[in-house]
């Protein structure tokens, strides 16, 4: 299975947020689309960075209540690990764990084409498996 296929079924909607918005915005972002990160985009459109829930406790234990007057830009992360959507779900999970990554933007030509999460990439290997197993009890019970 590839990233394509996962995003043939979830979609390629991505919640993104400007580097300069605030992060109490992001944090509703977050929330509100009930997300576990956010991709930073500039105006064109490229990926900057990717800001997650995780950033967000890092940045609480950082700075305390103050934390509300960052911008994004202050919080994310701007070394972006991206996938592409010919990309093996296999070999993104090792990746994805080997790296303590949780989300990947879907990258094509520069541009953000989507994003899939370590639990749409496990999700997608299940009902991949259980697929196998449904045929294999077919071909059994068949002969």
């Amino acid at each position: 299975m590839r990233v394509s296929d996962i995003l043939r079924v979830k979609g390629a909607a991505v919640v993104t947020v400007a580097a300069s918005a605030g992060v109490e915005e992001m944090a509703r972002l977050i929330a509100h689309h009930n997300v576990g990160a956010t991709v930073v985009i500039d105006d064109g459109g490229n990926v900057e960075g990717i800001a997650s829930e995780r950033d967000l406790v890092r940045g609480l234990a950082a700075h305390g209540a103050s934390l509300v007057a960052l911008r994004v830009a202050d919080l994310m992360s701007r070394e972006v690990l991206a996938c592409r959507p010919e990309d093996e779900v296999g070999a993104l999970m090792a990746t994805m764990t080997a790296r303590r990554v949780r989300h990947l933007p879907v990258v094509v030509d520069g541009q953000l084409a989507g994003i899939v999460s370590l639990g749409d990439l496990v999700k997608s290997r299940l009902d991949e498996v259980g697929s196998e197993a449904s045929a294999l009890r077919e071909y059994i019970t068949a002969r």
